[in-house]
């Protein structure tokens, strides 16, 4: 009780002057311009290589996938650098400014002739040079860095700003992911619209311009608020303290645990840790060995284990337990990805083989701008179920989310299947209205335009964009919850991680159907005039992927044990109470 009082104490004395309110005009000001700016140059990006660069779709669709995935990957190493080294706010700040850089580059790539190749005329359309592919890298390699920065702190950063011990911090830290994505699909609305129309209809340049000039406006959000910000100094690498209890649980691997773990597990937690104390579980017994006492392990003054690659103490273990528990989850995210980067990429492509007129006026809704329809139900739905859904559910089941996380997650892959399902029957009804009543004239370097409205793509849109709104909060949240509290950077990363994957597993699967697949004599499903192809069977391919990881799904959740914690008692009674449920569950 001493150990506890003393451990409460320098918890109180190291306890953060919380500004949630005060900061957030700051935390969402930033966030809502960097999104304007990312987003403003990045949703129309497949337009801009295959008009501009004058690239096959095929090969753009690779380039943005490839681009994504290394944006994402990235996010690893932003991660380890704010946990370990810089902290979230300067990580943050220099990579905003590196965004600001990139897209000022490729802004320029727009700007002046000599940095792209000229326009397709009626002959053959000239490649672009060696000279302004290296600029266009050169601009991917500064957005590559500042999201890597960028995408892992944003969100932890936000809710480093409010107080997670008392009742109002907690319901602020759930509403603000809502509203943190709120305010993401707010930005790629206006993006999607505004900033789009102005790429496709008036000047490439103006249209990259606008951007790069919002994400300047973000960088001054961000600094301008230095003084309010509550910030998380790092407290050294949490990949050692992993490695370390993987290390040692190898090491002992061939000790038998002891079958009352209370005085032969080291049960020791750090003052000066920011991590909550985790209670002992019975679940991936064979990492426990780690904290195993033996005659030749030595312990210090304070309790600590005095050579910790020899030994661990039991908080170690359970730690790296939440972020095992995690991974199954997490993989389903990869395969659920897929729907969300179709949207990005042949949705486009449908849209350009569709009537896109606005009623029966002249003018036409660029392509890319049909994306804002998810965010619209993104926006709509968000509000409706943080203020009004939650509310309800929270008094139906006594849970402060309403649901539970995993609830949430598997309810949206559900929506997922039914979203690829429906993009499919509507791009069947797309072609067969294209090959067999009057098209509205040919789309260059690809085929006739359908006759069909392209309002037909809406459903589809809406419904994924409320997918997302279950499947890719509820991940967000599950990775900042689950994870310990000073690998949140690494949550965040762990998340743009599936992203990676699912990019470059997506770039795999759209080369392979495109060399296996085959439609009359020489096209095949994805063909660059989707008249010629079966888009239809590509989409219902995605549906058939997306219902089996709802199984693969529904079968992690049941396994899944959320991470708990104690911090009212000592580190001794904290181990008897979890040995007590966990006998009490073996005799039942």
């Amino acid at each position: 009780m001493e150990n506890a009082e003393k451990i409460k104490a320098t918890a109180i004395k190291k306890e953060p002057n919380y500004r949630g309110v005060k900061a957030m005009p700051f935390v969402i000001g930033n966030e809502t311009f960097e999104k304007l700016g990312t987003i403003g140059t990045s949703s129309n990006l497949l337009v801009y290589l295959t008009t501009v660069f004058n690239m096959k779709s095929i090969t753009a669709t690779n380039v943005i996938n490839i681009f994504n995935g290394t944006c994402n990957f990235g996010t690893l190493l932003g991660a380890f650098l704010s946990d370990t080294y810089l902290g979230r706010y300067k990580t943050l700040g220099l990579a905003s400014v590196s965004s600001f850089l990139g897209m000022l580059v490729l802004t320029m790539t727009a700007t002046f002739p000599s940095l792209h190749p000229p326009k397709c005329g009626s002959g053959a359309c000239v490649e672009a040079s060696m000279g302004q592919m290296a600029f266009l890298v050169t601009a991917f390699v500064f957005l590559v860095m500042g999201a890597s920065g960028i995408r892992p702190c944003n969100l932890a950063f936000g809710a480093d700003q409010f107080n997670p011990n008392t009742e109002s911090g907690k319901q602020g830290i759930n509403s603000f992911f809502n509203w943190y994505y709120f305010t993401f699909t707010f930005a790629m609305m206006v993006s999607l619209t505004v900033i789009v129309y102005v790429q496709a209809s008036v000047n490439w340049a103006i249209g990259l311009a606008i951007p790069a000039f919002l994400m300047f406006l973000s960088c001054a959000f961000f600094f301008v608020g230095t003084r309010i910000y509550v910030m998380i100094l790092p407290r050294g690498s949490p990949i050692t303290s992993v490695v370390q209890t993987l290390v040692v649980a190898f090491k002992k691997r061939k000790l038998q645990l002891p079958a009352q773990p209370l005085n032969s597990l080291l049960a020791y937690h750090s003052p000066d840790s920011i991590n909550s104390r985790l209670p002992y579980t019975d679940q991936f017994r064979w990492l426990n060995k780690a904290a195993i006492i033996t005659e030749k392990d030595e312990i210090a003054e304070d309790g600590s284990a005095a050579d910790p690659w020899n030994l661990c103490s039991i908080q170690q273990v359970e730690e790296i337990k939440c972020v095992i528990r995690v991974v199954p989850i997490w993989v389903s995210g990869v395969i659920y990805y897929v729907i969300l980067i179709q949207t990005q990429t042949y949705l486009v492509f449908q849209a350009l083989q569709t009537d896109r007129r606005l009623g029966r006026g002249a003018f036409k809704i660029p392509a890319a701008t049909y994306n804002a329809f998810t965010m619209i139900s993104l926006t709509i739905w968000i509000p409706v179920y943080d203020r009004l859904l939650v509310p309800l559910l929270r008094r139906l089941t006594g849970k402060q989310e309403g649901i539970t996380m995993l609830q949430r997650i598997g309810f949206g892959l559900l929506l997922a299947t039914l979203t690829m399902l429906l993009s499919g029957a509507v791009e069947a009804h797309r072609r067969t209205v294209a090959l067999t009543r009057p098209t509205l004239g040919v789309e260059p370097h690809r085929g006739a335009v359908s006759a069909m409205s392209g309002y037909w793509l809406t459903p589809q849109l809406a419904l994924a964009g409320v997918s997302e709104a279950f499947a890719v909060i509820g991940q967000i949240e599950l990775f900042y919850k689950q994870f310990p509290e000073n690998m949140r950077s690494f949550a965040g990363s762990f998340l743009f991680c599936g992203f990676a994957i699912s990019s470059y597993f997506t770039s795999f699967l759209v080369s392979v159907v495109h060399n296996t697949t085959r439609v009359g004599v020489s096209g095949n499903w994805l063909a660059e005039d989707l008249n010629e192809g079966r888009l239809d069977y590509f989409y219902y391919l995605v549906a058939g992927l997306e219902f089996l990881n709802l199984g693969y799904f529904l079968v992690c959740a049941k396994w899944y044990r959320y991470k708990t914690s104690d911090d009212t008692s000592g580190d001794e009674g904290k181990m008897e109470v979890a040995m007590e449920k966990i006998d009490a569950q073996k005799s039942v």
